[in-house]
């Protein structure tokens, strides 16, 4: 039987469609659609178990995975199934986890996950655009505790119009490149990069993607209610004792908003606020603590938010006695490490990165290989956030999601200030050693600062800043705050990071935690920022002003030669013998690639040593060498044959030639060392290939002058069958 389908469609109003539909596939999960644009088709489906898990958080999870068949290709690798995520997927799913979680109820802790799978590709449509329309779609088809729909789109902007959702070739040509995840009513999340536009160009490309995800969200509400929405589960709230939470809060807000006020380190404020918190469970026996501890440890972090937010909203300051808008101080340094190509420190506040630098060849550069999109980056950045940064002990189990992310965020933020040039493969790598709040815009600046140490022609520096905000719904009051600490990201309801050159915005990453944010508050908070921008930039420039002009003398030279494509095979030579072996005789690194647009070689030469780099070019002029018929040429001899000199283009090391003893004089030469010896510098004229001997021809004689009386003579063919010239076996006549 075939099962009954819904569906809506979504107009994007260029001819392209989106199209949610359910009721075919995975019909025992909670919830699940297809939603489709051209031929991508993505599947998600949404489960939740009806257990509350004994966690006091929501253990959601959202895995995102595109399958090689979906693209008709075949995994890599030697089992040839999918493995972990890509970094490329991580970041879809951090883009939807960031929409999602916020909406679901504070209390509502069963273990839930939402999977989305790239089922067929078109590349004319890129997936990740669509996923947060998916995820949302499917859970307002389920049962879960959720406030309300929410979607995603991507904005574009070629020639000055807005697109939503662009192709990946359209986006090559574009200088915005967002994500905007928001509910009918809200804006709640915005990652992306741009080329350099102001606040109010952000803005208004916001406000675009808005519009568009309202008509989505109405299409999932839509879809809802003609598949029959389900009743909302009931699930065990948590435990609530109002005497409970007053008695805590009398025992706490004072206490903590005199702590919060003095402005003190981050260890030290932690370490008084938890004696607080140990002297109010000292009030409560043994008994009442098995029994209501958990809910002691609750409220005392409620009253110790309230009293943090009511010191900022009410006096203006913050936990480490800063102003709204006064940045922590600065310090930076470039070239620390004394081995590496590139280095720098950047310590703002209680946050520090270390940034390291190294240049290779085009074979150093990074792989993409997804299903949705093949490519390689040529300048990528890595980001490491130890334990030991905040100061605690725990398990270390790989690179993380959010290291993933923040590096994500900070390699956007530098690419565009990359020449499109730059002759090396740039990896970037942030060591983050303290960390206090933003330590993805420490890793900005950081990595400004050791590119510029490396050498890197950066088209201009970049800095970055964290901005947060903290408002009350009730009083209107509200405080954006300039380079947040850590506890003001938990405790605040935006975070809100932006990066910028002077002239404009690179990159931002904003997560809004309250709703109806006005646009007034989002133009308040970007215009800080740009101040907070500036002041930091002013740090990084005074510390290193330019990129240095040259490499360091132990970094790798690089130099890019272009070839014919006819030489490619020459230059490598059978087996690869040619060029491995000149890499070994020059100590250079040499990666030869092909253009498929020109069919010329690309040729790049890596080497510390400026000699052996001129000695790769050396050859490879060698080999590329082609005489000019008619044209005279310094050689050297370099072997004596029985019938001639093996002669060397002087201006073409390793390009040989037979100079044959008949071309040596016109008089007959019956010793070739009668004419010339080994080393001997000498000129040559050159006529091309022989006919005769199918081979190229040199002479000596072709510069000399006839003797006096001399007479060409046929060639004839002597008794061993070799041709030869009619004077070659005789003295010249004279008459």
């Amino acid at each position: 039987m075939i099962p009954k389908t819904f569906k809506e469609v979504i107009d994007l109003g260029d001819g392209r469609e989106i199209s949610i539909e359910t009721g075919k596939l995975a019909k025992q999960a909670h919830g699940s659609v297809v939603v489709q644009s051209g031929k991508c088709m993505l599947l998600c489906t949404v489960v939740s178990n009806y257990k509350q898990s004994d966690v006091d958080f929501l253990p959601l999870t959202v895995d995102y995975r595109e399958k090689f068949a979906a693209a008709g290709r075949y995994p890599g690798g030697f089992f040839k199934r999918e493995a972990r995520p890509s970094d490329g997927e991580v970041l879809t799913m951090r883009l939807v986890d960031r929409v999602l979680r916020p909406l679901f109820p504070k209390d509502y802790h069963a273990e839930t996950q939402v999977m989305i799978q790239l089922m067929s590709h078109d590349e004319n449509v890129m997936p990740d655009a669509m996923a947060g329309l998916a995820a949302s779609a499917a859970i307002q088809l389920s049962d879960f505790p959720f406030e309300c729909a929410i979607s995603e789109v991507r904005v574009g902007r070629v020639n000055g119009e807005l697109i939503i959702n662009p192709t990946r070739a359209q986006l090559q040509d574009s200088d915005i490149d967002m994500v905007i995840g928001a509910s009918a009513d809200s804006v709640m999340m915005v990652e992306g990069e741009m080329d350099e536009i102001s606040e109010d160009e952000m803005v208004e490309a916001i406000k675009f993607a808005h519009e568009a995800i309202k008509v989505q969200c109405a299409a999932q509400l839509k879809l809802a209610e003609a598949f029959g929405k389900k009743e909302v589960r009931e699930y065990d709230p948590e435990r609530a004792d109002e005497e409970l939470e007053k008695k805590v809060h009398e025992l706490t807000y004072d206490k903590v908003y005199a702590i919060a006020k003095a402005g003190s380190a981050k260890h030290e404020r932690s370490a008084a606020f938890e004696a607080i918190k140990e002297e109010v469970k000292a009030t409560f026996s043994e008994e009442e603590l098995e029994d209501f501890g958990d809910l002691v440890s609750k409220y005392f972090y409620k009253a110790e938010k309230e009293a943090v937010r009511n010191l900022t909203l009410d006096e203006g300051l913050r936990l480490d006695g800063r102003k709204t808008n006064e940045i922590r101080p600065i310090w930076c340094e470039v070239d620390y490490l004394p081995s590496v190509h590139g280095s720098s420190i950047f310590t703002r506040g209680e946050t520090q990165a270390l940034a390291t630098v190294t240049l290779g060849t085009s074979r150093d550069a990074n792989i993409i290989d997804m299903p949705s999109h093949e490519g390689e980056e040529r300048f990528y950045l890595h980001y490491n956030f130890p334990p030991f940064s905040t100061g605690e002990a725990r398990p270390i189990r790989g690179t993380s999601r959010r290291e993933v992310g923040h590096g994500n965020l900070a390699q956007r933020a530098l690419k565009g200030m990359v020449p499109e040039d730059c002759p090396y493969t740039v990896r970037v790598v942030s060591e983050v050693l303290e960390s206090n709040g933003s330590s993805s815009m420490a890793t900005v600046c950081s990595g400004t600062m050791a590119m510029m140490d490396a050498g890197v022609q950066l088209k201009k520096p970049v800095s970055g800043i964290a901005m947060g905000l903290i408002s009350d719904a009730e009083t209107g009051k509200y405080a954006v705050l300039s380079d947040i600490l850590g506890d003001e990201d938990h405790l605040g309801d935006m975070d809100f990071k932006v990066t910028g050159t002077a002239d404009g915005i690179t990159a931002c990453q904003m997560d809004i935690k309250v709703k109806g944010l006005s646009y007034e508050i989002l133009v308040k908070a970007l215009m800080q920022a740009k101040d907070g921008r500036l002041h930091i930039l002013k740090h990084l420039t005074d510390t290193i002003e330019a990129p240095r002009a040259e490499v360091k003398s132990y970094a790798p030279k690089i130099v890019t030669k272009i070839i014919p494509g006819e030489y490619i095979g020459a230059v490598i030579g059978s087996g690869g013998k040619v060029i491995q072996e000149l890499q070994k005789e020059t100590n250079t690194t040499i990666v030869i690639n092909e253009d498929p647009d020109t069919e010329e070689g690309i040729v790049e030469i890596l080497g510390t040593d400026q000699a052996g780099i001129d000695a790769v070019i050396a050859k490879i002029d060698a080999v590329m060498f082609k005489p000019e018929v008619g044209s005279v040429y310094e050689v050297k001899v370099i072997k004596i044959l029985d019938f001639g000199a093996v002669v060397e283009y002087t201006e073409a090391e390793g390009n040989e030639v037979l100079l044959h003893v008949s071309e040596l004089a016109w008089e007959r030469t019956d010793k070739v060392t009668d004419v010339v010896n080994l080393g001997d510098v000498i000129d040559v004229k050159y006529f091309g290939m022989d006919p005769r001997t199918r081979k190229e021809k040199v002479s000596r004689k072709a510069l000399l002058p006839k003797p006096e009386g001399y007479v060409e003579r046929p060639p004839r063919r002597d008794k061993g069958g070799d041709r030869r010239g009619g004077n070659r076996d005789r003295k010249p006549r004279r008459d």
